[in-house]
C-alpha cells in the first residue's frame, strides 16, 4: 500500500508546485496552454515512442484484455450515451467526457502500482497498449476534426487521415515499427528523444496544477453534472465492470484478477486534460475530473487491493 500512497504524493507534489507557479505568475498567463501543448505535441510522443519500443505488441491480445479494454469501452459508451441524451453534447464535448470515464493514469500511477502491489510491470501492458493504440487514436480523431458551431464541416479525407497525422499516434507507430523490427535508436538520436520524454509527465502535471489556480470550485457551474457522470463512472463503475469481465467473463482469478480491477481503478489520466486542452474541447470538465478521481481513487485502490489480495 505503500507504492500507492507514495506515487499520489508524488503526483501531488508535482500539481502542488504548478499551482503555486500559477499564482504567482512566474510562468506567465499562458503557463497551462503552453506546457499542455509542449506536453501533448513534443515530450508525449517521444515517450511514447521509448515505451512501446520496448514493448511487445503480442501483450496486448491477451485475456485482460478483455477484462480492462471491455470496461473501459463500456464506461466510455455510457457517458456518451447518457450525456448525449440528457444534455445532447455535441460530439468533442462527449468524446473528452468518454475519455475522462474511462482513460487511466497508467503510465504515472499503473507502472509503479504493477510494480510494487503486483509485483509485475507487465500487467499494466494490456491497458497502456490499448489506449495508445486505440483509445487515443479515435478521441484524439474526433477532438481534432471537430469545429466550432460557425466553421465548416470537415472533409471526409480530413477525418480518416487525422489518426495519422496526431503526435502522440505518430510516436506511437514509430515504438511499434521499432519494437516489431527489433531495431534500436542510435544514442545520438536516443538521448535527445529520452531528454524530450522526461518532460512529459512534469510537463502535464505542471499543466494540470497551473489551470486549479483560479479555477472555481469543482464540478460547480454548467458542467457540474457532467462531471459527476464521468467520476461516477470512472470511479466506481469502471472497476467493477472489469471485475465482472475478468471474473465471470474470461475466467481470470487471484493476482490477475487483481491486476485488472486495479488498473481500472485508476484515476483519470492527465493526458485527457491536456488533450481537452489542446483542442479547446471540454477542459474544464476534464480538470475537474482528473481532480476528483485522483483524490477519491485512492480509497478504491486501496479497498480493491485488501479485499481481492
Amino acid at each position: 500500500m505503500t507504492a500507492v500512497l507514495s506515487g499520489f504524493a508524488a503526483l501531488a507534489a508535482v500539481i502542488a508546485v504548478g499551482w503555486l507557479t500559477g499564482r504567482t505568475g512566474a510562468l506567465g498567463p499562458d503557463a497551462a496552454g503552453v506546457l499542455s501543448r509542449l506536453s501533448y505535441f513534443v515530450a508525449t510522443p517521444a515517450l511514447l515512442l521509448l515505451t512501446l519500443a520496448e514493448a511487445d505488441p503480442a501483450g496486448l491480445f491477451t485475456a485482460a484484455l478483455v477484462a480492462t479494454g471491455g470496461s473501459a469501452l463500456v464506461a466510455a459508451a455510457l457517458y456518451a450515451g447518457l450525456a448525449r441524451w440528457w444534455w445532447r453534447l455535441r460530439p468533442a464535448s462527449l468524446t473528452t467526457g468518454a475519455l475522462a470515464s474511462s482513460y487511466v493514469n497508467a503510465g504515472n500511477l499503473g507502472l509503479p502500482i504493477a510494480v510494487y502491489v503486483l509485483g509485475d510491470a507487465t500487467y499494466v501492458a494490456p491497458v497502456l497498449l490499448f489506449q495508445v493504440l486505440v483509445m487515443a487514436p479515435v478521441g484524439l480523431a474526433v477532438l481534432a476534426g471537430s469545429r466550432g458551431p460557425d466553421a465548416g464541416a470537415p472533409s471526409r479525407w480530413h477525418v480518416l487521415t487525422q489518426p495519422v497525422r496526431t503526435p502522440v499516434v505518430l510516436g506511437c507507430l514509430v515504438g511499434l515499427l521499432l519494437a516489431e523490427t527489433g531495431w534500436r535508436l542510435p544514442a545520438v538520436v536516443l538521448q535527445p528523444v529520452e531528454l524530450l520524454a522526461a518532460l512529459a509527465v512534469p510537463a502535464a502535471l505542471l499543466a494540470f496544477g497551473s489551470s486549479l489556480h483560479g479555477a472555481p470550485r469543482p464540478a460547480s457551474g454548467d458542467g457540474g453534472g457532467q462531471v459527476w457522470l464521468a467520476v461516477a463512472l470512472k470511479t466506481a463503475v469502471q472497476p467493477a465492470l472489469a471485475y465482472a469481465l475478468g471474473r465471470w467473463g474470461v475466467g481470470l482469478a487471484g493476482v490477475p484478477l487483481l491486476a485488472v480491477t486495479l488498473t481500472s481503478a485508476l484515476p483519470t489520466a492527465q493526458n485527457v486534460f491536456v488533450y481537452a486542452t489542446t483542442y479547446d474541447r471540454g477542459s474544464a470538465v476534464a480538470r475537474d475530473v482528473v481532480l476528483l478521481t485522483t483524490v477519491l481513487s485512492v480509497p478504491v485502490l486501496l479497498g480493491v487491493a485488501l479485499l481481492l489480495r
